[in-house]
């Protein structure tokens, strides 16, 4: 990609993102909105510096919430998807059980995961919750990548008499890793909405993570503040999408098709 196609893909988000705010605040201003219905977003800025060292603790405790979960989700999620690759029986016997769990809805089960770990034992159910959401999409984008792998390499990798391990290292893990790297995308931003979603249906208190000060900002019309916790989550799920897609783009820039660059 040119110099040109890079200034415009920074530039043109910048410039999109500075009109929408200076309409906003041109709007709240000129219809006198009060701030307890939507603030300025000066006045978020504002209660933004003046509250981040509070809401620093919630932050770091719901980042954490999230990549652990995260982290376990690609652990089991790629040791599952393996043990798929190798055993049909397996993947019929025990798949139905991984759809399930994603398309059961965390709202709906995360009050009895929280009475199972106990109430003293919040962020364990949150883990948990956060974990369920996260963990298909690493299941099935690696179980199709590792499936993906060329026939006809593995029939070479048979002739020459490979063992199972060395052709699942050496060419399936290769071959999945495009499908991996995708599925991890859209699990880092699963885990963070899990989390988010886990700790609002907790709603007690005893886990303080940015949720619960959203929660606690909209119980006391601190809106301004709300908005600031909804900004700091926003950057956050930016962030993890932005380091997962440069992990991407390092790990296949040089062999795969998909992260050659290319003239905008």
């Amino acid at each position: 990609m040119n110099g040109l196609g890079v200034a415009l893909r920074i530039t043109l988000p910048l410039a999109v993102g500075a009109l929408f705010l200076g309409l906003w605040e041109l709007l709240v201003w000129h219809y006198q909105i009060p701030r307890f219905v939507l603030p300025a977003p000066s006045l978020i800025g504002r209660s933004l510096v003046d509250d981040f060292w509070s809401l620093l603790p919630s932050l770091l405790l719901t980042l954490k919430i999230t990549l652990m979960a995260f982290a376990l989700a690609v652990l089991g999620g790629v040791a599952m998807a393996i043990l798929f690759s190798q055993s049909r029986l397996v993947e019929l016997a025990l798949f139905p059980y991984a759809v399930i769990l994603q398309v059961t809805p965390v709202v709906s089960i995360a009050p009895l995961v929280i009475i199972w770990v106990g109430f003293d034992n919040v962020e364990l159910a949150l883990l948990i919750l956060a974990w369920i959401v996260a963990f298909f999409p690493i299941v099935a984008s690696t179980t199709l990548g590792l499936r993906s792998a060329d026939h006809n390499l593995l029939s070479l990798f048979d002739l020459y008499g490979a063992t199972r391990w060395q052709i699942v290292t050496q060419l399936q893990l290769p071959a999945a890793l495009p499908y991996l790297l995708s599925g991890m995308r859209i699990s880092g931003g699963l885990a963070l909405i899990g989390a988010v979603v886990a700790e609002f249906v907790a709603g007690s208190g005893a886990a303080t993570g940015l949720a619960w000060r959203i929660i606690e900002s909209g119980n006391r019309l601190n809106i301004p503040r709300m908005f600031a916790a909804l900004l700091l989550l926003s950057a956050m799920g930016i962030v993890i999408f932005l380091l997962l897609r440069g992990l991407e783009h390092l790990l296949l820039r040089r062999w795969h098709e998909s992260a050659v660059s290319r003239e905008l």
